[in-house]
């Protein structure tokens, strides 16, 4: 953190009279704030903005908040850095004690290492001075009085050095040659080669001349242990003489700042202000301590290096104010009142302790007085002007009576924690203290239940009271507190009252300012209306309009007529603390009373500095890496690695209040982000083109000029749109293959699974089939056993050896799933023969098939239509007493064969009637099995078969018997 300092100074006059004056604040920057060293040799301010400081152990650049140090590890050719120079390219050049040149420009430090511009054999003599021509050369003095010429391309002695050129010869030819640094010190004004020049030890011009002072803007400088003087080629004239100030020994440094003069020594630095005015004033700053430097920057601010006591800074705006505190003046840096006594032109100050302090009309302080001498708080707590010559003070313990011819004091009433008096127009004083109110030498109100913190008087008989538990009114009349205002004012802790042209403004504790006219509240001004703070400490009035809040965070300025904020005053501004007691205006100077001190200044020429600040790019971060500044930067992506970069801006006052703004989007009206911080991060930032602008702004003054930075990372291979479309494509034909695969096994499973299902079908239609063959061949052993006992031996061996061969096609058919139908055909023919053996040759049977299926070779399930043809013959025809017909009709319909056996027997119905349970179980069995095989066929091969039996007397086929059965059987067909 920064260190500020109050310094007060010794004016010297002619008459070695002394007056304490004015103090400065003073900032100091060492070691622990970043500085290289305390030992500070030299400042340059570089064309950016940057202040450079110069130490035995490297060099510090400083934008008002950050130090940057290099040492010969960055670059430099030697730590120990003597001077330093600024030309105007922007480079600044480094004087070290072993005379190699060096400079940094553009975030680079070139040497002789990197820069072959720079090599140069110094031969152990090194650069005491420096000068920049045009077309920015740059010519040095070194030790040995030899000018070395740096053109940027490489360092030479110059030509000129031959001819026996020197110092005197570089100064006066100042066209030529502009010299890089303030001042020069010389033994001597003796110019060998200008014998010609005049030399005035004592100036001949009035100092206030302007046409010299300009003359001493823009010439040399030359220092001659205590005199300065200005340096032509046509004269030499002194314009400050040590002695005559004061001033006995030797200078080290001085600094013009506009009609102010400074000047450092071995011992001090001294400030004349004024000094191109004509005017003698000199404030002796910075006791005991070598100043090595001064620089004015330009801002204005003022800049003084030490041997060994680092950096001081004393901010511009400093100048506007004048400080007052217990190191140039005052009992105590504790100030609670204020205020003016007008006729005798008397600033009267009130402190702790009782102290009073008088400042006269010359801002000197005169006399110190001691009025409440009680133990404990004795603070001065108000002063009131009453009438000529006297003033009404009230402490902690009393209320006394001033007068300001005599300085004498006396004491009008002992009040124990006195809080606020206030004095009406005919000179009559109200008092409140602790839990009373007192009308002085009329009444008191005591005992009350709360604690009466202010009071303001609206006439000679009529106030008001502020309490910490609201607001009351009281007239002489009644000399009774009575609740004031609207309900909201009944709780509210007031701090301080005052009474302006008809309205009552109540300062509170915690809920900023209220305006009350006629008992309402016609105005609320807090912080959301940009107060100060909502904890008020005291209100004054300056009487033409303006009103003044004194907060714990600074002043605040009201309009009365507007009821408005016009201003705040903060420690920001100048004043040297937040925490304000008092304010009082006088003629255009504001005095303001604070914890730290009293503050004094013109309240109409406030400096306010609203230049937006520089900003500049300080470093990048990618990953683990760290990059120059530059107007763009391309990387290479690197996975999860975070991209930072770091700004900063060149402010010297409040550099802490800076705020930035960045925006990533490259939308210049939108999409801004605000910070106080200097540092940008975006982690992992993609592979992509960004536009990175930033700006920033300092307490009060404009957004700056966007800092725009591309920003392009660079994809890997395998993030360039090629490859990651050849990796989708990868992915997409691994998921197909993938998907493919998976199906192929869904597949492979339900085929299997088919397969399984069909050859269990299959197995299920052959065990069907397989039922049948035991019934026909039962059926036919019993018509064999018939044939024998009908003695009938040669038919039964023929119809055995028929059967024999009717079987073996039976057992073959078995064991297909299919057969073609000239099979099934020689198959039913066979066994019809045997049938007609069997039954006598009782029926006849005839095959009718249509000629599309000659054209093919169709395919059935085997023993299907057999057990149809066999209950036919065994239930329709047998039991008929004359000669039957069977007719089988084969066609071809939507890819079945339609199949109908047609008997002209007894009839279904009448068949069903005989009640034989073994032609129920053989039709049941029989009939079963050929529907059971249908389902099975359907369920393995989709075909829908059909079986049909009608009852042809009973069904419409006239008067015609027997039966007719249908069947339509699933087939293969081929061609």
């Amino acid at each position: 953190m920064n260190r500020y300092i109050m310094l007060w100074g010794l004016v010297f006059f002619c008459t070695v009279t002394t007056t304490l004056a004015q103090g400065l604040m003073i900032r100091n920057y060492n070691v622990k704030d970043g500085l290289a060293n305390a030992t500070v040799y030299a400042a340059v301010q570089d064309k950016d903005g940057f202040i450079w400081f110069a130490t035995p152990t490297g060099v510090s650049k400083f934008d008002g908040k950050r130090f940057r140090n290099y040492a010969k590890k960055d670059g430099l050719t030697d730590n120990d850095v003597v001077k330093l120079a600024a030309d105007s390219e922007g480079r600044v050049w480094f004087f070290t004690l072993n005379g190699k040149p060096s400079f940094y420009d553009k975030s680079v430090i070139h040497s002789e290492e990197n820069d072959t511009s720079l090599i140069f054999n110094s031969r152990s003599h090194y650069m005491q001075y420096a000068f920049e021509g045009k077309r920015g050369y740059i010519w040095f003095l070194n030790s040995n009085n030899r000018i070395v010429q740096y053109n940027g391309r490489k360092t030479t002695y110059d030509k000129l050095g031959a001819s026996g050129a020197d110092l005197f010869f570089l100064m006066r030819n100042d066209s030529i040659f502009h010299p890089l640094q303030a001042s020069f010190h010389l033994e001597s004004l003796k110019d060998p080669g200008n014998p010609d020049q005049k030399i005035y030890p004592v100036c001949p011009f009035p100092i206030e001349d302007a046409a010299l002072h300009t003359r001493i803007n823009d010439s040399a400088i030359v220092i001659i242990r205590n005199t300065i003087y200005s340096f032509t080629a046509k004269d030499a004239i002194c314009f400050f003489n040590g002695a005559e100030w004061g001033i006995h020994d030797d200078i080290s440094h001085m600094c013009i700042d506009n009609d102010n003069l400074w000047v450092g020594t071995q011992r001090a630095l001294y400030f004349l202000k004024g000094f191109f005015k004509g005017e003698r004033n000199a404030i002796r700053l910075l006791d005991n301590h070598y100043i090595t430097s001064l620089l004015k920057d330009r801002d204005g601010n003022i800049w003084i290096t030490t041997f060994g006591d680092g950096v001081y800074n004393i901010p511009y705006k400093n100048f506007y104010f004048s400080y007052l505190d217990n190191t140039n003046g005052l009992y105590s840096h504790s100030i609670f009142s204020i205020s003016k006594d007008k006729k005798n032109n008397l600033l009267l100050i009130g402190q702790n302790a009782g102290i009073l302090n008088m400042m006269d009309g010359q801002n000197r302080i005169s006399k110190q007085f001691t009025l409440d001498t009680t133990s404990g708080r004795n603070s001065v707590l108000a002063i009131l002007p009453r009438n000529d010559d006297q003033a009404i003070i009230g402490t902690d313990n009393g209320l006394y009576k001033f007068n300001t011819l005599t300085h004498k004091t006396s004491l009008l009433k002992a009040v124990k924690m006195l809080k606020d008096v206030d004095i009406t127009a005919s000179g009559k004083i109200r008092i409140a203290a602790k839990n009373q109110v007192i009308a002085l030498d009329e009444y008191t109100i005591g005992d009350l239940d709360m604690l009466a913190t202010s009071i303001a008087c609206i006439n000679d008989s009529d106030y008001y009271v502020g309490t910490n538990a609201g607001l009351y009114f009281c007239t002489d009349a009644k000399r009774q507190l009575v609740p004031a205002g609207a309900d909201t004012l009944r709780k509210v802790s007031i701090k301080d009252l005052k009474w302006i042209n008809g309205s009552l403004w109540i300062g509170t504790a915690d809920q900023g300012i209220y305006v009350m006219q006629q008992d309402a509240i016609v105005k609320h001004l807090s912080t959301a209306n940009n107060l100060a703070s909502d904890i008020c400490q005291q209100l004054y009035y300056d009487g033409i309009g303006r009103l003044y809040v004194a907060t714990n965070r600074g002043v605040s300025v009201i309009d009365i007529k507007t009821q408005s904020i016009t201003r705040n005053i903060t420690s920001n501004d100048g004043l040297n603390s937040d925490d304000i007691r008092g304010v009082y205006s006088d003629n255009g100077t504001l005095y303001i009373a604070t914890s730290n001190g009293l503050c004094y200044f013109n309240a109409d020429n406030i400096p306010v500095d609203t230049v937006p600040p520089v900003i500049y790019l300080n470093n990048i971060r990618y990953g683990d890496s760290t990059f120059l500044p530059a107007d763009d930067f391309v990387h290479l992506y690197k996975r999860k690695a975070s991209f930072e970069a770091e700004f900063g801006t060149i402010v010297f006052d409040l550099p802490e209040l800076v705020e930035y703004q960045y925006n990533f989007s490259g939308d210049t009206t939108n999409g801004w982000v605000t910070t106080m911080s200097n540092i940008i991060p975006f982690p992992d930032l993609q592979p992509g083109g960004y536009r990175l602008m930033v700006r920033a702004r300092k307490y009060k003054s404009d957004w700056s000029k966007t800092l725009t930075m591309d920003v392009d990372i660079l994809p890997r291979w395998y993030q360039q749109w090629w490859a990651r479309g050849i990796l989708l494509l990868a992915a997409l034909l691994g998921i197909l293959a993938g998907l493919r695969y998976i199906i192929r096994r869904i597949k492979q499973a339900e085929k299997r699974k088919t397969e399984y299902n069909r050859r269990i079908a299959e197995l299920e239609a052959k065990a069907l089939t397989n039922q049948m063959n035991p019934h026909f061949i039962f059926n036919s052993l019993n018509s064999v056993q018939h044939l024998i006992l009908e003695k009938e031996e040669k038919q039964a061996l023929n119809f055995l050896a028929d059967f024999a061969t009717l079987m073996r096609q039976m057992l073959n058919n078995s064991r297909k799933s299919y057969i073609s139908l000239e099979e099934e055909i020689a198959f039913l023919t066979r066994y019809l023969e045997l049938e007609k053996i069997r039954f006598a040759h009782s029926f006849t049977y005839h095959f009718i098939m249509e000629d599309a299926l000659k054209e093919y070779t169709i395919y059935i399930p085997p023993m299907i239509i057999q057990p149809i043809v066999e209950n036919a013959i065994k239930h329709g025809l047998a039991p008929k007493n004359i000669s039957g017909y069977l007719e089988i009709r084969l066609e071809m319909v939507d890819d079945l064969l339609y199949c109908s056996v047609d008997d002209d027997g007894i009839g279904w119905d009448k068949s069903n009637s005989i009640k034989s349970s073994r032609l129920i179980k053989h039709e049941s069995t029989a009939l079963s099995v050929i529907k059971e095989r249908l389902q099975i066929i359907k369920s393995f091969n989709g075909s829908v078969g059909k079986l049909e039996i009608i009852d042809k007397f009973k069904s419409g086929f006239g008067n015609k018997e027997g039966t007719l059965v249908e069947i339509l059987i699933p087939i293969v067909k081929m061609l």
